[in-house]
């Protein structure tokens, strides 16, 4: 008998091609599967295709579990991700911060809500597409489990994951995260399932692909603003310095947000409609043309809706070395790694998805922890999460507060 026999797992059929042969992987391996949708949206008034996506990607998820013999079910999420998903987004674009709801959605609604569904339905396990891996360590007698990049590095979805913690991840099956895509689409493929040719989805996790300005007017209505100019020789040449010293007070203040109010007479150069509508490090949506290079966000300020902007990626304002996570928004996966107070700790580190690997070090104080890049990062905002790893294994994440 085999480890899968006797095992019940539940799969996020999502429609899609990454998902359909996760389940097929699993019912080869000899695991009873049951495949669940989860309807986590309704509104087609802000969706770019012609037709509100889950209905077609609902389709598809049936035909798939109805060629692979499994049971199917569509559950409806839709109130719980408004309220944890939505208004949370609408929340942090409206404070001027830039939230991910791919990394909420797990947390939240695809390893909490579905989980849940899951365990009542008797599942020893959940399983999704991702393109990510996981094993367990025997740490000290203690089942200690592992986050692992996906072996397709291109396709590495360990990021949107990083909230996760030991207990969620030992109920988690990651069925193609040694797979390359290409070999999942040839799988696809060789099983006659109707997704072998999908397109990937785009755009926010469960809505599809939106503008994002028309999202967000929903909530936030739009005001007209100034888009001023911030010329590079004005800004010191790091204005985000550090001197190599750990003390908290130092990182401190090489994390604290620039000032751009200390620089006067700069030259307004367009309107915006909105500054909550704006990240930075943003180039699309400015309309400023006209120069040797793109412009980009530099700071948004949502209290007077004013967008800095400078000119080129290599434009000052855009790099630091040092961002701040507060002490609530650090999670740690392996609890057991975690640094001492004070204790420098070398990882790589992302601060968005497909953004390589980074070489930094973390170091934590009571009140927050610091992310330092020797060689700096660029376009960093707070809202978004960093996620830290050793080697291939993901470690911890936080949301940037500085």
């Amino acid at each position: 008998m085999t480890l899968a026999q006797g095992k019940r797992v539940v799969v996020g059929l999502s429609g899609g091609v990454d998902s359909s042969v996760a389940a097929a992987l699993l019912l080869e391996q000899g695991y009873e599967v049951i495949g669940l949708f989860m309807r986590n949206w309704n509104d087609a008034d802000v969706t770019l295709e012609d037709e509100c996506p889950w209905i077609e990607d609902s389709r598809d998820a049936l035909m798939v579990a109805e060629k692979l013999g499994i049971p199917f079910q569509v559950v409806d999420l839709s109130a719980d991700y408004k309220t944890r998903i939505v208004d949370y987004m609408f929340a942090e674009y409206a404070a001027g911060r830039t939230p991910n709801p791919d990394v909420l959605c797990n947390r939240e609604i695809k390893f909490d809500l579905f989980l849940k569904i899951a365990m009542d339905l008797g599942a020893d396990f959940v399983a999704t597409g991702h393109y990510c891996q996981r094993d367990e360590v025997d740490v000290e007698g203690k089942t200690i489990y592992r986050l692992l990049a996906g072996a397709d590095q291109g396709k590495d979805q360990s990021y949107f994951l990083c909230q996760l913690n030991q207990d969620q991840l030992s109920k988690a099956l990651f069925p193609i995260g040694h797979l390359q895509k290409k070999e999942v689409r040839e799988l696809a493929l060789q099983m006659d399932l109707v997704t072998a040719g999908k397109k990937d989805s785009q755009g926010l996790c469960f809505i599809g692909k939106v503008s994002l300005p028309d999202f967000l007017q929903q909530q936030l209505q739009p005001k007209k603003g100034d888009i001023l100019d911030v010329p590079a020789n004005l800004m010191e040449e790091d204005v985000y310095a550090w001197d190599g010293k750990y003390d908290y007070d130092t990182l401190q203040q090489a994390a604290q947000t620039f000032d751009y109010t200390q620089i006067s007479d700069l030259k307004k150069i367009g309107e915006h409609i909105g500054a909550h509508y704006f990240t930075v490090g943003q180039r699309k949506g400015l309309g400023i043309g006209g120069r040797v290079e793109p412009m980009f966000v530099l700071h948004t300020d949502v209290e007077q809706n004013v967008i800095y902007a400078g000119e080129g990626k290599a434009h000052p304002g855009l790099h630091r070395k040092v961002i701040k996570i507060d002490a609530q928004e650090e999670h740690w996966l392996r609890e057991d790694l975690k640094p001492s107070y004070g204790e420098v700790m070398h990882v790589k580190a992302r601060i968005r998805y497909r953004q390589m690997l980074l070489e930094a070090q973390i170091v934590r104080y009571e009140q927050a922890a610091f992310l330092i890049f020797p060689d700096g990062v660029s376009a960093a905002t707070p809202g978004q999460f960093a996620a830290w790893y050793v080697d291939d294994e993901l470690i911890g994440s936080g949301v940037i507060s500085a």
